[in-house]
């Protein structure tokens, strides 16, 4: 067996199995410990792949008194009684829901598991009856407050997103379920929700008017992704190998996961946060690939964006005040809020005398993978022929072959269908800033909108090029502006 052998937690969402395989783990569990011993009920949502599952997986472990498993953490040293309480975990990743059924039978087998550990009464009927009976029985058996950890309590509207009566029956049938929790606090130790999306609270938990929504709190906004100091304190033997790995310095290393991986922040005051899933594949694999975009298409996103005709170009800056990003999903007003929520935009800088955030792209990762997504949308043609017109585009202008790129330029342009329904400057200017994104994986470019000095620039090493673009105009008048 190697000595420098590291295992990453690739696939691997439950704490226990992490830590009995002995993976690579980031050691969350002071902020845990704080998040249990300074509340009850609280709401945590963040974008897909960033570890959720596996921090309510800890969460479980702890309420269960598993002390081995959390020798050589914080917890170790922090934890002194290690209690047990009975946990009521409920998972709703494990379908997808297409129809009523696909719910209530996943809300049956969830109380099946649990009656088979704390009793039946054959009075209890529905399923909110049968869940209060296994919170009262679960009390009375074992002297203990419950703690019921509900993982990916949006999955079920999330799958129903474009099927408004579906969504409607899931919601209120979810309503029901949770509806006890209200009436049984005194019989709960701790209450958390994780999801993607921060649905109205008045429309599953209306009851739960003491959940605390902790997504944007600056003291736990570390409780899921790697912060800066984690992945080089914590990491750091990994960022080695990686370095070694691809002929870079450490230094440059660092640079380059912070380029590729890091960028988010989830709070106006929150240390950089790099995607954990993305990293990880990164160690395990030794290449700088675009991981958490491959996992998902955003095809509901551009639809949504192009349904509000919504400037992508925006999509590198935007200016907006917390209730109109972190708002409930079934109000959706803007595409900034699915956005953000889905982890496409992220909190760049915060004014807190006016209370503005600035969002954009997190990282590179995340730019290059959805602008990759959003220019067949708009052009129409195969992913395969804007990556050769891209790659061609920049041999040229490198070979300083100025005439190429023009000739290249022109045919592209006359590859685009003259049916579109949206033949405007505007299309076409989103055409090329799609573009001069995608050349940015490649060389230095620098993107302005239609009310900039320039609509593109392009930087190579002995060679500065400027662009302008004029739809049913003259090569004079673009220069002229």
């Amino acid at each position: 067996m190697l000595e420098d052998y590291r295992r990453y937690p690739m696939g691997i969402q439950n704490f226990e199995q992490l830590r009995t395989l002995d993976c690579v783990y980031v050691d969350k569990t002071e902020l845990i410990y704080q998040l249990t011993h300074t509340g009850l009920f609280y709401f945590f949502n963040r974008p897909r792949r960033f570890g959720k599952s596996l921090l309510v997986s800890t969460l479980e472990a702890y309420f269960q008194g598993k002390k081995e498993l959390f020798r050589g953490l914080a917890m170790e040293r922090l934890e002194q009684e290690w209690e047990t309480y009975p946990v009521l975990h409920i998972d709703f990743s494990l379908t997808k829901y297409t129809e009523l059924q696909d719910l209530t039978g996943q809300l049956n087998l969830f109380l099946h598991r649990w009656e088979e550990i704390y009793g039946k009464n054959e009075t209890e009927k529905s399923a909110a009856e049968r869940f209060q009976g296994i919170i009262l029985r679960a009390y009375r058996q074992t002297g203990k407050q419950v703690v019921v950890l509900i993982d990916e309590y949006d999955a079920p509207l999330l799958d129903s997103n474009s099927d408004s009566t579906l969504q409607q029956q899931l919601r209120n049938e979810m309503r029901k379920f949770f509806s006890p929790l209200k009436g049984l606090g005194q019989y709960l130790r701790f209450l958390f929700l994780t999801g993607i999306s921060k649905f109205s609270q008045l429309s599953i938990f209306s009851e739960l008017n003491n959940l605390q929504n902790i997504s944007m709190r600056d003291d736990f906004s570390a409780l899921c992704g790697i912060t800066e100091q984690e992945l080089l304190t914590q990491l750091k033997t990994d960022i080695e190998r990686m370095a070694a790995a691809n002929g870079e310095t450490y230094e440059e290393a660092c640079a380059h996961l912070k380029h590729q991986y890091d960028g988010y922040h989830f709070s106006g005051d929150c240390a950089d946060i790099y995607n954990p899933f993305s990293l990880f594949n990164a160690f395990n694999s030794k290449q700088y690939k675009n991981y958490w975009f491959s996992t998902g298409t955003p095809t509901f996103l551009i639809d949504i964006l192009r349904e509000a005709d919504f400037d992508v170009r925006s999509l590198d800056g935007i200016e907006a005040i917390d209730e109109q990003f972190d708002a409930p999903t079934e109000r959706i007003t803007s595409p900034v809020t699915v956005l953000y929520q889905s982890g496409y935009m992220t909190i760049k800088s915060y004014d807190p005398e006016f209370r503005i955030y600035t969002l954009a792209y997190p990282n590179s990762e995340v730019r290059y993978g959805f602008t990759e997504s959003l220019l067949p949308a708009y052009v129409h043609l195969p992913g395969e022929k804007h990556t050769f017109y891209i790659v061609s585009f920049i041999r040229d202008l490198r070979k300083g072959d100025i005439e190429s790129c023009l000739e290249r330029t022109r045919s592209f342009f006359a590859s685009i269908p003259h049916d579109l329904e949206n033949k405007t400057e505007k299309h076409y200017q989103t055409i090329f800033y799609l573009l001069f994104r995608l050349m940015g994986q490649y060389v230095e470019t620098e993107v302005k909108s239609a009310v900039g000095r320039a609509d593109a620039v392009v930087k190579l090493q002995d060679a500065v090029y400027v662009f302008e673009f004029k739809f049913d105009g003259t090569p004079d008048e673009a220069l002229a502006r």
